[in-house]
C-alpha cells in the first residue's frame, strides 16, 4: 500500500492531466476536506460492501441465481427515466406519465450513492469500478483500487490495487461471461468487466505513450480484452470500437482507420487465439452477419459493429446495424449453454452521449431501447433461476420542470413563460452546448428557431458549456430473480457486484448457498 507522499497527494489533490475524451475531463481538483486514508485500499470498501450484504440477507434462505444480467443506462437519471416512460407512453398515443419502461415493474428498486473516492460527482470509470468491481475508485481509472491516480502506470501493477470483476467471479466458477455495449467495447463502462488501466482513455497503445506511460507494462485496454483474462475468456463481445484493435494503415470494413501504433492486428490475434484452442469462433461486423452467427452459434463470438460508437438509435440504419435488444437477445442464446449458467454486462451507453450534447430526445430514445432490450432478457430467461439487475452509473443535469398539463408533449415547452414572457422547455439542462446568448438580458424564444424540435435540436440550458456534465444525484436500481429483495433500500454503488454475487454463489464473501438456518 501506498503511503507518505502518496497519500498526501490524495489528500490535498491530483494533478490534472490531458484526456482525449471531451465529454468526462480529467482529475476532478483538490479535495476539499479529509478523504480516509483506509478509503484507498481495495479491502475497505470490501468489507464495506460485505457489511451491507449481510446486513440485508441476515439468515435468510431461497434460491441461488444461476443466470445474473446487469443492464446498465448510462447517465439513465431518475429524471430522464419520468421522461422516457413518458414519452414511451405518448408515443403509443397516451397522456404518457401513466406509461411504464419495461424493468418499472420489476418487484424491487432501490437507490445507490455514486461519488467516487476523489470526487463528488462520478464519471463512469470509477463507477463502472464499483457497481462490477465492488471498489471504490478515483476518477478516470479503471479496475483498480484509489490507491492509484488517474495516469499512474506503475502503481495500478500493485498487486493490491488490481481488482477482479464479477465477471471473472463467474468465470472462476465455471459459469460464461460476455459483455454488450452501444458504445466502444474498450470504454469505461464496458471495460471494467475485464480490464485494469489507471486511465479510462487507454483504449488503444498510442494513448497510453501519449500519456507518457510504457504499453509494455501496462498494456491498452483493447490489448487486454484481447490477450488477458478474464476478456480473452468471453465467450461474447457485442459492441462498437474496431479502430482499437487495428493498426492506423488499417481501413476497416467501412472505410474507418484504425488507431494503433504497434502494427497489431487485435482481431486477428483474437481469430489465431480461437484456432489455437480449437473453438468455434466468429468475427461479424454487419446485423447480417450477427443474425448469421444467431443461426450458427459458435462457441466465441466477438461483433464491432462501428469504428467507434454504435449510432444513436434514431439516426441508424437498422438493415446494418442491430439493435440493442437484438444484441442481448443474440448474447443470451450464446451464454445460456452452458448449464451452471453465466453472467452478462449490457449496456445503454449513448443515453449518457446524448445528455452530453443536450439531446434530450436521443437521450429518452436511447432508454427506451434498453428498456427494449430488458424486456427481451425477460422473455427469454425464467426468473425462477436468472437474477437482472437494471441500474445507472450516474446522473446528468436534465430536470424536469414547469406546469404543463396532463398529456402535454414531453418534448416542448411547459406551460408557463419566465418572467420576460419568453417560452422553455419542460426538459432543460442546468449546463451544456445548447446555451443561447441572451439579448438585451432575455433569453431568446427557442421555439422561433429554424430546427426547433428536429431530433438534433439542443434542449434549452442555463450555463454555457462545451459538453454538458454529469449529475452527482443517486440513481435507480431495479431487480427480478433470486434474492431480488436484497436491492432495496439506499446504498453505496460498490455493494452491487457484492450483492448480485450473494445471490449467484460466485465470488468473494457470504452468499446465499451458505446459510443453511
Amino acid at each position: 500500500m501506498y503511503t507518505g507522499t502518496f497519500t498526501a497527494l490524495v489528500l490535498v489533490g491530483f494533478l490534472a492531466l490531458a484526456t482525449a475524451d471531451s465529454y468526462h475531463p480529467d482529475e476532478p481538483g483538490s479535495v476539499r476536506g479529509t478523504v480516509r486514508s483506509d478509503e484507498l485500499s481495495a479491502s475497505f470498501w470490501q468489507a464495506q460492501a460485505q457489511a451491507t450484504v449481510k446486513r440485508r440477507a441476515g439468515t435468510k434462505t431461497g434460491p441461488a441465481a444461476r443466470n445474473v444480467i446487469l443492464f446498465l443506462g448510462d447517465g439513465m437519471s431518475v429524471p430522464t427515466l419520468a421522461a422516457a416512460r413518458t414519452l414511451l407512453g405518448q408515443r403509443r398515443g397516451y397522456t404518457g406519465e401513466e406509461a411504464e419502461l419495461s424493468f418499472e415493474s420489476f418487484p424491487t428498486s432501490g437507490l445507490s450513492k455514486t461519488y467516487c473516492v476523489n470526487a463528488q460527482v462520478a464519471d463512469s470509470a470509477c463507477s463502472a469500478t464499483a457497481y462490477l468491481c465492488g471498489v471504490k475508485a478515483n476518477q478516470g481509472t479503471l479496475g483498480v483500487s484509489a490507491s492509484v491516480p488517474r495516469s499512474d502506470c506503475g502503481a495500478s501493477l500493485e498487486p493490491t490495487a488490481r481488482l477482479q470483476s464479477i465477471a471473472a467471479w463467474a468465470l472462476a466458477d465455471g459459469r460464461d461471461a460476455g459483455l454488450v455495449t452501444t458504445t466502444r467495447v474498450t470504454h469505461a463502462s464496458p471495460a471494467a468487466t475485464f480490464a485494469r488501466a489507471a486511465n479510462r482513455n487507454w483504449e488503444n497503445d498510442a494513448s497510453v505513450r501519449a500519456d507518457g506511460a510504457d504499453p509494455q507494462q501496462c498494456p491498452d485496454i483493447a490489448t487486454q480484452l484481447i490477450t488477458e483474462n478474464p476478456g480473452r475468456q468471453f465467450k461474447v463481445i457485442l459492441g462498437g470500437g474496431r479502430r482499437e484493435f487495428l493498426p492506423r494503415h488499417v481501413v476497416d470494413e467501412e472505410g474507418s482507420n484504425g488507431t494503433r501504433t504497434d502494427g497489431r492486428n487485435l482481431i486477428d490475434e483474437w481469430r489465431s487465439d480461437k484456432i489455437e484452442r480449437n473453438v468455434t469462433h466468429s468475427y461479424v461486423w454487419n446485423r447480417e452477419q450477427l443474425l448469421s452467427a444467431n443461426a450458427t452459434m459458435p462457441e466465441y463470438l466477438i461483433g464491432l459493429f462501428e469504428s467507434s460508437h454504435l449510432r444513436y438509435n434514431m439516426l441508424t440504419n437498422p438493415t446494418t446495424e442491430p439493435s440493442l435488444a437484438e444484441l442481448t437477445e443474440v448474447a443470451i442464446r450464446m451464454l445460456q449453454r452452458n448449464d451452471k449458467g453465466f453472467f452478462l454486462f449490457v449496456e445503454g451507453g449513448r443515453i449518457d452521449y446524448a445528455h452530453h450534447s443536450n439531446y434530450a430526445e436521443l437521450a429518452l430514445d436511447e432508454t427506451i431501447e434498453l428498456s427494449a432490450a430488458v424486456s427481451r432478457a425477460a422473455e427469454l430467461l425464467d426468473e425462477r433461476d436468472s437474477l437482472l439487475v437494471v441500474t445507472a452509473d450516474h446522473a446528468h443535469v436534465m430536470s424536469y420542470n414547469g406546469y404543463a398539463a396532463r398529456g402535454s408533449n414531453i418534448l416542448g415547452t411547459a406551460r408557463a413563460a419566465d418572467r420576460d414572457g419568453v417560452p422553455y422547455m419542460t426538459l432543460s439542462y442546468t449546463n451544456g452546448p445548447g446555451f443561447r446568448a441572451h439579448v438585451e438580458g432575455k433569453r431568446v424564444d427557442i421555439t422561433t428557431e429554424g430546427k426547433y424540435g428536429s431530433i438534433q435540436w439542443r434542449s434549452h440550458v442555463d450555463v454555457p458549456l462545451s459538453s454538458e456534465t454529469h449529475g452527482g444525484d443517486d440513481v435507480a436500481v431495479f431487480a427480478r430473480g433470486p434474492q431480488h429483495a436484497l436491492f432495496s433500500g439506499l446504498y453505496e454503488q460498490n455493494a452491487i457486484p457484492h450483492l448480485m454475487a450473494y445471490a449467484a454463489c460466485i465470488g468473494p464473501g457470504e452468499h446465499v448457498c451458505n446459510n443453511t438456518n
